[in-house]
């Protein structure tokens, strides 16, 4: 069984301003999509502190998800606390992610996400858009076993 957490990060939805709809999607996707899967849910501003307490809470997961703050606004820092998590960037998936987004929107080109590897968690960046959300979950369904395979030494 594969252990996720989908953590959305926006100012908004933590201060109630309005209903995260990211973070419900994806879990959505991942839950119809047959795999056995434990998800836990979180949500925290857009806060690099308490970004980075989240995910040093979550390390050991097999994935970390996030949705949100991959954008070029002033508080968009969730590449750059995901980065510094990391002890490993996996350029791929994220170039993947953006490469497939940019044929749905030309706006794609200005996410940021990241993907990499903190200790055995792999964590990827989502953009908080429900469209992004429900095309980069498809994308990395094929991934979610395979990637923690790989990186206990499984092989392919």
């Amino acid at each position: 069984m594969l252990e996720i957490l989908v953590l959305t990060v926006s100012d908004r939805a933590f201060n109630g301003d309005y209903d995260d709809r990211s973070g419900p999607e994806i879990r959505r996707i991942l839950k119809a999509s047959g795999l056995e899967l434990n998800i836990q849910t979180g949500l925290v501003p857009d806060d690099p502190a308490a970004i980075r307490a989240a995910l040093e809470e979550q390390r050991g997961l097999d994935w970390i998800i996030t949705t949100g703050g991959t954008g070029i606004g002033p508080r968009d820092i969730t590449p750059e606390v995901t980065q510094k998590f990391c002890e490993r960037l996996l350029p791929g998936v994220a170039e993947m992610l953006r490469r497939e987004s940019c044929r749905e929107t030309p706006h794609a080109v200005f996410s940021r996400g990241q993907c990499g590897i903190s200790g055995s968690t792999l964590v990827v960046n989502f953009p908080g858009s429900v469209s992004a959300v429900r095309l980069h979950t498809r994308l990395i369904l094929p991934l979610l076993e395979h990637g923690p395979r790989m990186l206990r030494g499984e092989g392919h």
